[in-house]
Order: structure tokens, then sequence, then C-alpha cells
């Protein structure tokens, strides 16, 4: 049998919503075992978010396989002495809990790396706990608001918030490889070092284009919708038959063949105002109405047909329902059968494992599920160690 990357790494997730979720789940992937910490009363509340798979939430279908679920009363003297227990079995703790919130209950960095020296530690919030408001909440929109992606997202004057939870997915990447190049250098050195995301440093990492664009350049981009602040022509073109393709053309010869080639009409080609990238750009909406008028004139198997010959890219603008019927997702090896509380569900094969290696039977847990067996684990260990 094929060894997993991470078969011999325990992990525990004090953890909930979307952010460190993410991360332990990647994490469980790999081979590690993950422990995921729960309350008592209703355990993580992604849980409530919605019931649309066979009466489970989405996002706690997508974020929890393949861990093991353990109710713990935190407030308790009880609950924290198994706590500390699991803790000391563990290679990594999770935690995305608000800083107060792991001081109050003991488990800050400091005093946890005291008790626990073995342990990698890696912390999730809104803002760096070192920074001016390291208490401040921080939810994933709040998130894309403070740090300027919502003025990229939409249109002039119409800011949006991006459709999922880049700023929770941004957090528990970082995350998932930070505690890599954590446990490679516990494992190579002895020297254990924590690991500490926030919310808004992760986005902003994602933003440093723009932001360097903006720094440099005097002037901030603007949302503009499907289209690219510096490219042109580039973003959602009409078709005869009442659709949309996405378009990217990437240099004047791709220009050039757009024209002749695809649109077939070379008058394009002619226009001094269009014969560069930096011309484009500068006489956009000239452009787009031009641009806008050819495609409309040609049906989408026409133009995939054309697109495609002239080898410039291209993508359809599907929605949400599409996907699920996407031909790259009709490959059987993109889905596993996931157990679940309610019976197996379909869930999405994990993407950029070494040698496409991954935990294949990984269930999702129902809340405390296996509460019993790790606690009659922790006694055992306790009544061998005395």
């Amino acid at each position: 049998m094929s060894r997993l990357p991470l078969e011999d790494v325990v992990v525990v997730g004090l953890e909930q919503a979307v952010a460190a979720p993410y991360a332990t789940r990647m994490l469980a992937d790999l081979g590690a075992r993950v422990i995921k910490v729960e309350r008592p009363e209703g355990g993580d509340f992604a849980r409530a978010y919605d019931d649309v798979v066979g009466g489970l939430s989405s996002v706690f279908v997508w974020l929890n396989r393949g861990k093991e679920s353990v109710q713990l009363d935190l407030k308790s003297a009880a609950g924290r002495d198994a706590l500390e227990d699991l803790l000391g079995t563990a290679d990594v703790v999770v935690a995305n809990l608000s800083p107060r919130a792991l001081a109050a209950l003991g488990l800050g960095v400091e005093a946890l790396g005291k008790r626990h020296p073995r342990l990698i530690i890696c912390t999730i919030s809104g803002y760096a706990p070192d920074g001016p408001q390291p208490e401040r909440k921080a939810y994933d929109a709040l998130i894309q608001a403070e740090s300027g992606l919502m003025a990229l997202t939409g249109w002039p004057d119409s800011p949006a918030k991006a459709g999922i939870s880049v700023a929770d997915i941004a957090a528990g990447s970082f995350a998932h490889s930070g505690i890599l190049a954590a446990l490679r250098h516990r494992d190579r050195t002895g020297e254990v070092l924590p690991v500490h995301v926030p919310l808004f440093g992760a986005l902003t990492e994602w933003m440093a284009y723009p932001l360097y664009y903006t720094a440099h350049g005097g002037a901030a981009p603007e949302p503009m919708g499907t289209a690219h602040p510096t490219i042109a022509p580039y973003g959602a073109m009409p078709t005869a038959d009442g659709g949309r393709l996405m378009i990217a053309v990437q240099n004047d010869r791709e220009w050039s063949r757009l024209c002749s080639d695809v649109l077939q009409t070379p008058a394009l080609l002619e226009n001094p105002r269009l014969a560069s990238n930096g011309l484009r750009v500068a006489h956009r909406a000239e452009l787009d109405e031009l641009v806008d008028a050819a495609f409309r004139t040609l049906p989408e198997a026409v133009l995939v047909e054309r697109l495609e010959a002239a080898d410039i890219a291209w993508a359809r603008l599907n929605q949400v329902t599409d996907l699920a019927h996407h031909p790259e997702l009709a490959v059987p090896a993109r889905w596993l059968d996931t157990p679940t509380p309610n019976g197996p569900v379909r869930t999405l094969t994990p993407v950029a494992t070494p040698g496409a290696r991954a935990a294949h039977a990984g269930a999702v847990p129902g809340l405390g599920q296996q509460t019993d067996t790790v606690l009659a684990e922790l006694a055992a260990r306790r009544k061998e160690s005395a």
C-alpha cells in the first residue's frame, strides 16, 4: 500500500468556519490524523450554514473530510485536561479562535510552547497579534473590503465582494504551507517555530500586484468587470446566439489573427488608433464598440472553431450550474465517494498532492463522533505512562 506524506503526523484543530478547517483538511488529504475539537453546543457553527448536502452543510462537507470530531467543553477543568493530553500526542495545533479567547484558555503561543515544546502552533486571526488592532473582528467580507479587493471587483461605483471566501481561503492556504515548512524545519533541526497567519496579511499578499502598481504608477486600477486594466481586447464578448465568450489577446500577433482569422474584419487592423496594445487600452471604448459589433455577428460554435484555429485563448462564461457538468469534472478520478453520517456523497479529489497520493477513504465526521474513542485512547496513554 502506498504511503502518504503525512501519515505519521497528528494535528489538533481548535477550529471553526473556513480558514483553519481548510488548512487542516488539506493536511488530512495528505494523510495526517486530524482531530477536530468542537464545542458541546452545536460544534463548529459551519455545521449549520445550510443543509443541502443530504441534510449536511455544504461548507462543512467541503472543509472537514478525513477528520475526527471530539467534543470538549474547554471552559471545564475536565475539558481542558483532555485537551492538554491531546496536545501532548500531537505534532501540530491549528487554531482560529480569537487571540483573546486563546489567552483566556491558557492556549496562547508562548504558554502552549512551554508546556508542549515539540508542538508546532499555527494560529489564524483577522489581524496581526502584534499589530495595532489584534482583536478587531474580521470576517471574510470585511477583510475583502479593508484590503481594497472590493474596490477592484465589480464596476466603477459598484464595488462587489468575490463570490467565495477568498480571505479565508488565502489564510488557510498560507497556514497549510507554513505548517509543512515548520514540520520540515523541526524534523531537520529540532527547532520548533510557530506559524501565524492574519487574514488581512494573507489577502494583502494576494493584493500585492495592484498595490505595487498603484504605489509606483500613481493611480489605482479601476474595477472593470471581466476586462483587464492593461491588456485589450480582454474580457467577455457577446455572440450571435445571446451568449458570451471570454477571450484574452496577449500580443499584437494575436490581435492580427483575431481580426483577420476569427472576426474576418481586416479593417480593424487598418485603424491606427488600435495598432498596439497601449493604443488599444487608451482607446478602449472605441475598441470595445468595434470588437463587440463584430462578435455579435457570429454564433458561439463558429467563434470557438475559429478561436481554436487561430490559437487564441478563450473560455465559456459558465454558471456554477455548468461547472458540475464540465468535461474536466467528468473524469472519474476527479471525485471521491466520501462517507458522511447521512450516507455517501461525492467530493472533489484534492489537488497538488505529491505523486497524486491522497487519503481517499476519509469521512466527514458527525458531531462528537470520535469523542469516546479518542478519550479512551488518552486514558490508556495516561495509564501506560503511570
